[in-house]
């Protein structure tokens, strides 16, 4: 669906640097958002995992002053007139408050898109898109993706089970293993831990992650964006 196809009741509009679409049922939800120098692509609600830290399961889907919530599952027809001058960004981040690989084919279109333009493209991540799809999805993000920002958050099984909660099986098992892979497609590959997290080491978690060739990026409990 093209926004041009929209219904009278569906519309776009920019407000603070978030655009946003409106349905009929009055619910609001931002497709794109800015935070610092880099636009925010919000692509899907779903996720594989059920983390207990994460704020849409303690009653706020809100980053900063956009709402992410999102109403249906967006294609990549109704985003890219939305993406605007590739050079006024730093980056395009594929980060919501769902996990973007679930929404793969929108994810590699918009992509492509971005880098026709000219665009830096990264894609946030907790490493499951593999488990998720059941195959190596790194050589088809490889064709369009700059960067990788990869959620490890535990240096243990039972700790990634307790915080992470997981929908699928061997999801820790399959999230180790992305991160080793990574390196090896993507030029820059960053996993996080977040610090704060009962019964997490995380000086194990940074050994773990540059032992696979990856960037550690230190996290901290509660800081969002």
């Amino acid at each position: 669906m093209t926004l041009s196809s929209q219904t009278d009741s569906s519309k776009v509009e920019l407000t603070s640097e978030a655009v946003t679409h409106s349905s009929s049922e009055e619910l609001s939800a931002t497709l794109v958002y800015d935070i610092r120098n880099s636009r925010y692509l919000n692509i899907t609600g779903r996720c594989t995992l059920r983390c207990q830290f994460c704020p849409k399961h303690n009653g706020s889907k809100q980053v900063h002053e956009y709402q992410l919530d999102l109403i249906h599952q967006p294609k990549a027809e109704e985003i890219i007139p939305l993406l605007g001058d590739v050079e006024r960004f730093d980056e395009y981040v594929f980060c919501g408050y769902g996990e973007p690989t679930l929404n793969l084919d929108t994810l590699l279109t918009l992509a492509k898109e971005i880098k026709r333009r000219g665009g830096s493209v990264r894609v946030n991540t907790d490493g499951l898109g593999n488990l998720f799809h059941r195959r190596n999805i790194l050589p088809e993000l490889a064709e369009s993706v700059d960067a990788l920002s990869i959620s490890l958050n535990a240096d243990t099984e039972q700790a990634y089970l307790n915080h992470c909660r997981p929908k699928l099986k061997n999801s820790y098992q399959a999230v180790c293993d992305f991160i080793r892979l990574a390196p090896d497609y993507i030029e820059t590959v960053q996993v996080s831990a977040i610090d704060g997290l009962e019964g997490v080491d995380i000086e194990a978690c940074r050994k773990f992650v540059l032992e696979s060739g990856a960037e550690f990026k230190h996290r901290v409990l509660g800081i969002v964006g």
